[in-house]
C-alpha cells in the first residue's frame, strides 16, 4: 500500500509525547558535555529554543574531497543552511572528542587531516574506540558516517540530518553478509536522514527489505510528479523499485517526524529526495555503466574495503565526471530539502505554543492533511484548526518602517601559514558564517525596545519560509508584529556581510526588492496605523523605494510627526532627493522641512550632497535665503571649521557638506567610525548654546537676530566612547543602527536629555555593538538608566 502524504496541513492538534520538544510535562534532555562529548553553545540554544536545526555528516570532508576543497565545500554547505533558515550542526570528531556543532576553526583542523593513516571513518563501532583512546591522551580525528553522525545528532536532541546517500546492502550479502550499518543505525536511532537513496551498485530491494525489518520508514519527495514515483538510486531519480511512501513536500516530512515522537517510536525515518533532474543520468546508461564497473572490478580482485572505492572511481571514469557533478548538485539539494523540513517541524513546534500552552504537539495519533491511498480511494484524518494568535496595535513613541532580512556575516578566517587578513576574489574562502534576523529598520527598532521604549515596527516579508522565521523571532523579541505585511510569491529580505579577518567589512550584498512599490500601502494600510500610534518620532531607512519613501516623509510630515533618516548605504542614500525630472517642492527648508535628523557615515553624506546638488536644490530661492541667514563669515571659514573639526575632516568636505544640507535637514550626526560623531546643527532662535561660555567654541556662525527661524549653526565633533582593538570587533553589522536607535529613543522622553548627552550615550551602546555577535548588543539594556 502506497501512503500520499499531503499538504494540506491546516493545524496540528498537541497530545503528550515522549520527547520534550512536543511536550510541556518532559523537559529536554541533551547529553551533557564532558570528556567525550562536546556540544557546541550555539547548537545548545538553538535546540533549546525549537530553532530548525540540521546535522551535516564530516565523512565526506576526511574521505571524500581532499583539503583544501573539502573546507571550501563544509563552509558551502553550512552557507545553505543558514540562507534557507536554519542552523547548521556539522558533527565529527576532533581530537579524540565527538563534537556537535563544529566552529570553522574546528571544520578546517579537522578537514586538513584528510588522508593521514589516523583519521578515521567514525561508525557506532567506533565512536567508544576513538573517544577512549581521546581520553586516553591519544587523540585521533574522525569523520562521522550516516551512522555515527544519527547517534550524536540525537544525543543532541537533533531530528533531522542531510547527507548525500545511504549505505545499503551490498551485491551477494546473502553469503557476505556485507550490510551497512547505517541501516541498522536508522532501526534504533530516532533521526529523520535526508539523502538521495542509496548508489546504484548496491541492491536496493534488499536494502528496502532490511529497513523494513528494522522498522524504518521511507518515503520519497514527490517532487510534483503524479502516480508511481520510485526510490531513487543516488545519480539517477529512478531504480526501477517503487517507493514504501510518496511524501508531497517538507511540512508533511515534518508532521512524520512529530508523529514518531509522538508516538515514542525509537526509529528513524529515510526520505529520498531525487538527484535535481538535470544532473540525473538515465538509468539504462547508469544500469550499462554499473554493469561494467562491477566486471571491472571482479577482475581486478578488488574486494571487501577496495571494492566500494575502485567502482565509484570507474563510475566516474566511465560517466566522463558527470557522476561526480550529479554528487555535488545532490549535495545541496538533500540539505535545501534537510533545511526545509527542520524549518517546517520547527514551525509546528511554535504553532503548539501558540495554540495552547499545556498540550504537546498531537493530541491524537491521526496526523491532519495527510491523505491516506487506500485503493484508489483517498481519505482525509480530521484535525482541529488552531486559531492565530493576535497581535494587538499598541500605541507607541517611535514608529520605525524599514528594512527586515535574513543578515548572514560570513567573516574571513586565515590559513594558519598564511599571512592573508582579507578573503581572495574568485574562489571559496574558509570563514565563520553567522545567521540572524537584520535589517536596518528591524535593528533599529530592536535597539529602541532594548532600551525600554514603545516602538512600532513597520515592514514587508515574503510569503517563504524566511519571513516566517523572522516574524517569530520578533515576537520572540517582545516587538509587535501588527504592522508587518506579508507579500505573496515575493522573497524575503536578504543581506549578506563579507567581512575580513578583523570583522572589517570587505564586501556587502543586499537584496531588498520586496520594499519596492508601496505608495498604495503607505496610503491605505499603515497610514491609518500610524496614526493611531500616535508617534512622537518617525524613523525611515532608505531601503524604501524613492516613492514609497518621500510618501512616507509626505505622511509624517503632515500627522506633525518628527522624522529620522537613516541612509544605509551610499547607493541608497541619495534616494531623499528626487532627481531633476520629480518635484522636489515636498522638501522643504527650515522652519517647514520634511526630516528632522539623519545619520549618515561619511560616505553616505557625500553621496546625499551629490544627489542634492544634482536634483538642483541648492539653487533653490528658498535654501538660498536660509544660507544667506545663517551668518556664515565669507571669510576665515576653513579656519573655524578646522578649529572646530580637524584638518582631514575639512579636506574631505565633510563639515562643508552637512552645513549645505542643514536647511533640508536642520540636524546631521555624521558617523565617522573609529575617528568619532560630527554633530552639525541648526539652532533655534533663543537656544542657550547661543550664549553659553562653554558652547562658544563649537557655534560656527550667528544668525541675525530678527530672524525667526534661524539662530546659527553649531558644530562638534565627538571623540569615540572607547578606542576598539580590531580583535574585540565581533560584528559591524548593527552598530550604526544601534547608535541611531538609542538616539531617537532619548529623544522620545518626556524629559528627554540634550541631544549631546545623548550622542554619548548611544557611542557607548555602538561599542557594545561591535563587541558583540548579535548586530545590536542586547547590553544596551544597561544604558536605559542613562537615558
Amino acid at each position: 500500500m502506497v501512503q500520499v502524504w499531503r499538504a494540506a496541513l491546516p493545524s496540528l492538534q498537541y497530545g503528550y509525547g515522549a520527547r520534550a520538544g512536543f511536550s510541556h510535562q518532559t523537559p529536554v534532555r541533551l547529553a551533557p558535555n564532558g570528556p567525550f562529548l562536546h556540544v557546541s553553545d550555539e547548537i545548545k540554544a538553538a535546540v533549546h529554543s525549537k530553532k530548525p536545526v540540521v546535522a551535516l555528516e564530516t565523512t565526506i570532508y576526511t574521505h571524500g574531497f581532499p583539503y583544501p576543497e573539502n573546507t571550501a565545500l563544509a563552509s558551502h554547505l553550512e552557507s545553505i543552511v543558514r540562507l534557507n533558515g536554519g542552523v547548521p550542526a556539522t558533527i565529527g570528531v576532533l581530537n579524540g572528542v565527538a563534537r556537535v556543532g563544529l566552529s570553522p576553526e574546528e571544520i578546517i583542523e579537522l578537514a586538513s587531516s584528510a588522508g593521514k593513516p589516523d583519521t578515521r571513518k567514525v561508525s557506532r563501532r567506533d565512536l567508544g574506540y576513538i573517544c577512549g583512546l581521546g581520553f586516553m591522551q591519544r587523540k585521533l580525528n574522525g569523520g562521522t558516517t550516516v551512522a555515527g553522525t544519527m547517534i550524536l545528532a540525537h544525543l543532541a536532541g537533533i531530528r533531522v540530518f542531510a547527507t548525500g546517500g545511504l549505505g545499503g546492502v551490498h551485491r551477494g550479502a546473502e553469503s557476505s553478509m556485507d550490510i551497512s550499518a547505517d541501516l541498522t543505525e536508522l532501526g534504533r536511532t530516532p533521526v529523520a536522514v535526508i539523502s538521495s537513496g542509496c548508489k546504484s551498485f548496491l541492491d536496493i530491494p534488499r536494502t528496502l527489505e532490511y529497513l523494513e525489518t528494522q522498522g524504518v520508514g521511507v518515503g520519497t519527495f514527490a517532487d510534483g510528479r503524479e502516480g508511481k514515483v520510485e526510490f531513487p538510486a543516488f545519480w539517477t531519480r529512478e531504480s526501477g523499485i517503487p517507493s514504501p511512501t510518496i511524501i508531497e513536500d517538507e511540512r508533511s516530512a515534518a508532521a512524520m517526524i512529530a508523529a514518531q515522537e509522538s508516538l515514542s517510536l525509537s526509529s528513524g525515518l529515510v526520505f529520498a529526495n531525487p538527484v535535481p533532474s538535470q544532473y540525473s543520468i538515465p538509468k539504462a546508461q547508469m544500469d550499462a555503466i554499473l554493469a561494467q564497473a562491477i566486471l571491472d572490478a571482479e577482475k581486478s580482485g578488488s574486494t571487501g574495503s577496495d571494492n566500494t572505492p575502485f567502482i565509484l572511481a570507474r563510475i566516474r571514469d566511465l560517466t566522463g565526471g558527470q557522476s561526480v557533478k550529479a554528487n555535488r548538485a545532490l549535495i545541496d539539494a538533500n540539505v535545501v530539502r534537510g533545511t526545509k523540513v527542520a524549518v517546517e517541524l520547527s514551525r509546528l513546534e511554535k504553532d503548539k505554543e501558540r495554540a495552547d500552552g499545556t498540550r504537546s504537539i498531537f493530541g491524537s495519533c491521526s496526523v491532519p492533511g495527510v491523505r491516506h491511498m487506500v485503493g484508489n480511494r483517498p481519505t482525509n484524518a480530521q484535525g482541529a484548526l488552531t486559531e492565530a494568535v493576535k497581535d494587538t496595535e499598541p500605541q507607541a513613541d517611535i514608529f520605525v518602517a524599514g528594512s527586515l532580512a535574513i543578515d548572514l556575516s560570513c567573516s574571513f578566517i586565515p590559513d594558519k601559514q598564511d599571512s592573508a587578513t582579507s578573503p581572495q576574489p574568485q574562489t571559496s574562502n574558509p570563514a565563520r558564517i553567522s545567521q540572524e534576523i537584520g535589517g536596518v529598520g528591524q535593528n533599529i527598532a530592536t535597539a529602541i525596545h532594548y532600551v525600554r521604549s514603545s516602538v512600532q515596527f513597520c515592514s514587508v516579508i515574503g510569503d517563504d519560509n524566511a519571513g516566517q522565521i523572522a516574524k517569530e523571532e520578533l515576537k520572540v523579541k517582545g516587538l509587535s508584529v501588527s504592522a508587518l505585511i506579508q507579500k505573496p510569491s515575493a522573497r524575503t529580505a536578504q543581506y549578506v556581510a563579507v567581512n575580513d579577518a578583523y570583522n572589517n567589512l570587505v564586501l556587502a550584498m543586499a537584496d531588498m526588492t520586496i520594499m519596492e512599490g508601496y505608495k498604495p500601502e503607505i496610503e491605505k494600510v499603515w497610514g491609518p496605523q500610524l496614526a493611531r500610534c500616535t508617534p512622537k518620532w518617525l524613523v525611515l531607512d532608505a531601503n524604501w523605494d524613492p516613492h514609497s519613501l518621500r510618501q512616507w516623509i509626505k505622511i509624517g510630515k503632515d500627522m506633525g510627526i518628527k522624522t529620522a533618516f537613516e541612509p544605509v548605504s551610499v547607493a541608497k542614500a541619495k534616494r531623499l532627493f528626487a532627481s531633476r525630472s520629480h518635484d522636489n517642492s515636498w522638501l522643504g527648508v527650515l522652519p517647514d522641512h520634511a526630516v528632522s535628523l539623519a545619520t549618515p557615515n561619511n560616505l553616505e553624506l557625500a553621496s546625499m550632497h551629490a544627489a542634492a546638488r544634482k536634483a538642483e536644490l541648492f539653487e533653490r530661492e528658498d535654501w538660498w535665503q536660509l544660507v544667506d541667514a545663517m551668518g556664515l563669515s565669507s571669510s576665515g571659514s576653513r579656519e573655524k571649521l578646522t578649529s572646530i573639526t580637524n584638518n582631514d575632516l575639512v579636506d574631505k568636505g565633510i563639515p562643508q557638506q552637512s552645513i549645505q544640507l542643514l536647511p533640508f535637514i536642520p540636524t546631521i550626526l555624521t558617523k565617522l567610525g573609529a575617528k568619532g560623531v560630527l554633530m552639525t546643527q541648526m539652532l533655534r532662535p533663543g537656544d542657550d548654546r547661543l550664549s553659553s561660555p562653554a558652547h562658544a567654541r563649537y557655534v560656527l556662525s550667528h544668525a541675525d537676530p530678527s530672524h525667526p527661524s534661524i539662530g546659527g549653526i553649531y558644530m562638534r565633533l565627538f571623540p569615540p566612547a572607547e578606542k576598539v582593538q580590531a580583535a574585540e570587533v565581533t560584528s559591524v553589522n548593527g552598530a550604526g543602527d544601534t547608535f541611531l536607535g538609542i538616539i531617537i529613543a532619548g529623544l522620545a522622553r518626556d524629559r528627554p536629555k540634550t541631544l549631546i548627552d545623548l550622542i554619548q550615550i548611544a557611542q557607548k551602546g555602538s561599542v557594545m555593538s561591535l563587541k558583540s555577535k548579535e548586530a545590536v548588543s542586547p547590553k544596551i539594556r544597561e544604558l536605559r538608566g542613562h537615558l
